[in-house]
C-alpha cells in the first residue's frame, strides 16, 4: 500500500471504485456538506455528477449549511442554486428541518454522504431520519455512503434518552455516545422506528470498530465549524453539555469543546476536587477570551482537556463530574441556560442535552455521578445488544 493511501475507504470512495448499477437512470438527490469528500478531496456532488451524468437533480444540506459556515444552533441557512450544476440546494436547517414533498418530487433516490460524530445530540442523524421518513412516505429510496465514527465503535456511554426529553438534539432512545457509524445508526433508526424506508448502505473498506479517526489515515474535514479537529470530536460527547449552562464551551475560540470556563470559575478548586476521579486526561488551567458567543470579549478562567489515554477517558461521565463540581463551587454564579435551544422554547436546554430531567435533578442534588452511571447500565446494555444487530464491521465491540 502506498504510504499516502488511507487505511480506510469511505463509502464515497467505494462508490467511485464501483459505481452501482442500481443508481443508473435514477434522478438523484444528495445530502452533503464540506466533509463529503473522497480521499483525494473531490466533493461528493462532483463525483456523482461525473459517474451519473445529468442524473443529479437536487442537493440537500444539514445544520450549519452546505458550506458549514453557520456557527451555532438556530442559525439557519438558506436555499440557493449550485452555480456549477445549476440545480437547487435545499437547506434542511431553514424554515423547515423536514424535507418537503416538493423537494423530493424531483428525485427518485437520495444519496447521503454525511460525516457524523457518534454523539446523540449531533443533529445530522435526525436530519437523515427525517429524510428516511419523507422518502418512505413518497416511495423514494435512500442510499447512504458510510463514514467512520471518529470516536470509535467500541465505547458506548451514557444514559438512554427519555421520551419526554425528545427534540432535534435527540429524537430516539439512544445513549450519548452510541458507538455506531452513520450507516449503522441509520439502519438502526430505519428498523427500530419502523420507518421501513427502502435503504441501502454502501459500507466502508478497512474500518474496524477499535479505530478512532486518527487510525484511518483519512484527512479530517470539520463537519461543523466547532469541531475543527478529531480531538474536538473526542471531547464533544461530554463537553457538549456545557451548551446548556452559562459557562463557555469554547465557542468563539480556537479550541471549542477542548477548553471551557467562565469569568467566575475557580479553576484550582475544581481541579483539586476532580483530578483523582478522572482517568486518561489532564486538565490544564488556562484563561481564554471568546470572540463570540457566551462571555464574548471577556476573560474566562477554565481548563483545556488533554486526552492522555483514550481507552480510559469517559467524556460524558467526566463532564458530568466537572459540571457538578462547578455547581457545588459556584452556587450563586452558575446557572442553566434558559430556552430557546434548537427550536424548543419551553423545556430546559440541559434536559434536552442530557436526555433526562431526573439526571439533571440528581446532579443538582449532589448525587454521585459514579452511582448515576451505575444506574443506567441495564438500559445501556440493552441498547448495546440491540445495536449490535446492525454492525457492519469487525472488532471487539462492546460487551
Amino acid at each position: 500500500m502506498n504510504k499516502n493511501t488511507p487505511r480506510v475507504k469511505t463509502g464515497l470512495d467505494v462508490l467511485c471504485d464501483n459505481p452501482p448499477e442500481y443508481l443508473k437512470g435514477r434522478r438523484l438527490g444528495l445530502l452533503a456538506n464540506p466533509a463529503s469528500i473522497t480521499s483525494q478531496f473531490v466533493h461528493a456532488k462532483d463525483v456523482i455528477a461525473r459517474l451519473f451524468p445529468g442524473q443529479l437533480c437536487a442537493i440537500f444540506s444539514p445544520q450549519h449549511g452546505f458550506f458549514a459556515e453557520k456557527q451555532d444552533n438556530m442559525i439557519e441557512s438558506g436555499h440557493f442554486r449550485d452555480p456549477d450544476l445549476n440545480i437547487p440546494i435545499f437547506s434542511l436547517y431553514s424554515e423547515t428541518r423536514i424535507p418537503t414533498a416538493d423537494m423530493f418530487d424531483i428525485i427518485d433516490t437520495l444519496v447521503i454522504d454525511i460525516q457524523d460524530v457518534g454523539t446523540r445530540v449531533y443533529t445530522f442523524i435526525y436530519t437523515i431520519s427525517y429524510c428516511l421518513e419523507t422518502a418512505a412516505g413518497l416511495g423514494k429510496s435512500v442510499v447512504i455512503l458510510d463514514r467512520p465514527n471518529p470516536v470509535g465503535g467500541i465505547q458506548v456511554e451514557g444514559n438512554i434518552l427519555e421520551t419526554d426529553c425528545a427534540s432535534f438534539v435527540g429524537r430516539y432512545s439512544i445513549p450519548m455516545r452510541h458507538g455506531m457509524t452513520v450507516g449503522e445508526i441509520t439502519a438502526y433508526i430505519n428498523t427500530t422506528q419502523k420507518i421501513n424506508c427502502d435503504l441501502t448502505v454502501v459500507p466502508m473498506q478497512g474500518w474496524n470498530r477499535d479505530m478512532y479517526w486518527q487510525d484511518t489515515g483519512l484527512v479530517w474535514i470539520p463537519p461543523s465549524p466547532n469541531l475543527p479537529t478529531p480531538v474536538s470530536a473526542m471531547v464533544y460527547p461530554g463537553q457538549v453539555i456545557f451548551e446548556g449552562t452559562n459557562l463557555s464551551e469554547g465557542r468563539g475560540t480556537t479550541l471549542p469543546f477542548e477548553q471551557f470556563g467562565a469569568p467566575f470559575m475557580d479553576i484550582h478548586t475544581i481541579k483539586r476536587c476532580v483530578q483523582d476521579r478522572l482517568k486518561g486526561v489532564v486538565l490544564r488551567p488556562l484563561c481564554f477570551q471568546p470572540t463570540s458567543g457566551k462571555w464574548q470579549n471577556q476573560t474566562c478562567k477554565g481548563v483545556h482537556i488533554h486526552i492522555t489515554n483514550k481507552d480510559d477517558y469517559k467524556p460524558y461521565l467526566y463532564s458530568l463530574i466537572l459540571l457538578q463540581e462547578i455547581m457545588r463551587a459556584h452556587p450563586n454564579e452558575f446557572t442553566f441556560k434558559a430556552p430557546p435551544y434548537e427550536y424548543e422554547f419551553e423545556r430546559l436546554p440541559m434536559d434536552l442535552i442530557l436526555g433526562s430531567r431526573d439526571l439533571r435533578k440528581n446532579l443538582e442534588n449532589m448525587n454521585d455521578p459514579f452511582e448515576l452511571e451505575k444506574a443506567w447500565q441495564v438500559s445501556l446494555h440493552k441498547f448495546k445488544q440491540a445495536s449490535k444487530t446492525f454492525y457492519l464491521y469487525n472488532g471487539h465491540g462492546p460487551t
